[in-house]
């Protein structure tokens, strides 16, 4: 009868954390796709338009390490509830700017409060596969995705159908908020986390950087392919949409795939490690837009199962354990954005891709000798 009880609570808990990943997915793939209309709006060039990204990252990691994570050991599934506010309080106002300064600001607040969501929802989900003794990031992560794809299609329609920047992202606030609202109902708890406090052991760094290696590159095909297919192969807004919207595809089902897959973590990283270089090197070469989606899709496949997997080896120690290796993960993104916008603006969106394949390569050097225990 307890088992039964524990087994309902779990189920109930499991809606509101899934809800997360979607809602979060949702808001990044709406702005991937609505990223050429904020640029022509703000007059930025493209190396100005990495400088602007990069606020997202700068505001994230000192959230998700400071803040982030001893709110999530003090208040447990609570934080996740504050967080989601939070997020849908600012997730609007980057597509209200029409200026650089503007948009570094408006992204420092979506990024922090991205960033915490982040942190919270990633513990919440390391409590239910803990309680529930079975895997359970591969789906979170994948849901995730899902939301991307969601999101960067609807958007890349409704640009084609005329809609702005500003009605789409308010959009995407309003579920946000609804799913915020959905995760005050989750009534489980936290387990008392192994220690508290800033944690920098020296495995769980060389795991963060795991991580790094490969957000460089999915950050990079997240946020740049809607920019490539439309500047450098001259497609429409509703075919740009589809950059974004392949790549979360193909992440999904990755990670759908590692949900199920009986393979070791090690094995899963260093074969999507392999996979994810090839795609970004495909995109690289691509000579139009069918060929460059499909190296979105190889490389979303081969990036997949990273976070999931760093996060959950992270999620097996502590709240704050997940900010840390979520924090170093997130310092590829730091790197990304200048590092891929100034490539652009120095040489071409086809070579940034080429610099992705390298960080793909990097991933799959590391995750050889990553220990995930």
């Amino acid at each position: 009868m307890r088992s039964h009880e524990a087994g309902g609570r779990e189920a109930r808990s499991r809606g509101p954390t899934l809800g997360a990943f979607v809602a979060l997915g949702l808001f990044w793939g709406a702005w991937a796709s609505v990223l050429p209309s904020v640029q022509r709006a703000t007059g930025t060039s493209k190396g100005a338009l990495g400088l602007g990204l990069l606020f997202i990252t700068l505001a994230a990691i000192p959230t998700m390490l400071f803040i982030a994570g001893p709110l999530v050991d003090r208040f447990g599934v609570r934080a996740m509830t504050v967080t989601a506010a939070a997020f849908a309080g600012v997730a609007m106002l980057p597509g209200l700017a029409t200026s650089l300064p503007a948009l570094m600001a408006t992204l420092a607040a979506t990024g922090a409060a991205s960033g915490a969501l982040d942190v919270a929802m990633n513990a919440s989900a390391a409590r239910l596969e803990a309680e529930g003794g079975r895997r359970l990031m591969p789906m979170a992560h994948g849901l995730y995705s899902v939301g991307v794809l969601v999101g960067a299609v609807a958007a890349g329609l409704a640009r084609g159908a005329g809609a702005g920047r500003e009605p789409i992202l308010v959009a995407v606030a309003v579920l946000v908020a609804v799913v915020a609202a959905w995760t005050a109902t989750d009534a489980g708890e936290l387990a008392a986390p192994h220690a508290r406090g800033l944690q920098l052991g020296r495995a769980l760094i060389f795991i963060g950087l795991v991580g790094a290696a490969a957000f460089v590159v999915e950050g990079g095909i997240e946020s740049w392919s809607a920019l490539f297919l439309e500047r450098q192969l001259h497609a429409q807004p509703a075919v740009s949409g589809l950059g974004p919207g392949a790549y979360a595809a193909a992440m999904a089902a990755g990670r759908f795939f590692g949900q199920a897959s009986r393979s070791s973590d090690r094995r899963l990283l260093v074969a999507g490690g392999a996979v994810a270089a090839a795609g970004c090197l495909l995109a690289a070469g691509a000579p139009n837009a069918g060929i460059a989606l499909g190296g979105f899709v190889l490389g979303g496949l081969g990036v997949s199962l990273n976070a999931p997997i760093v996060f959950g080896a992270a999620g097996r120690r502590s709240a704050s354990a997940v900010a840390t290796v979520t924090t170093l993960g997130y310092a590829g993104l730091l790197v990304g954005p200048p590092l891929i916008g100034g490539v652009a603006q120095a040489l071409s969106l086809r070579w940034s891709f080429a610099v992705r394949a390298r960080g793909a390569a990097a991933a799959w050097a590391a995750a050889t000798r990553v220990r995930l225990d």
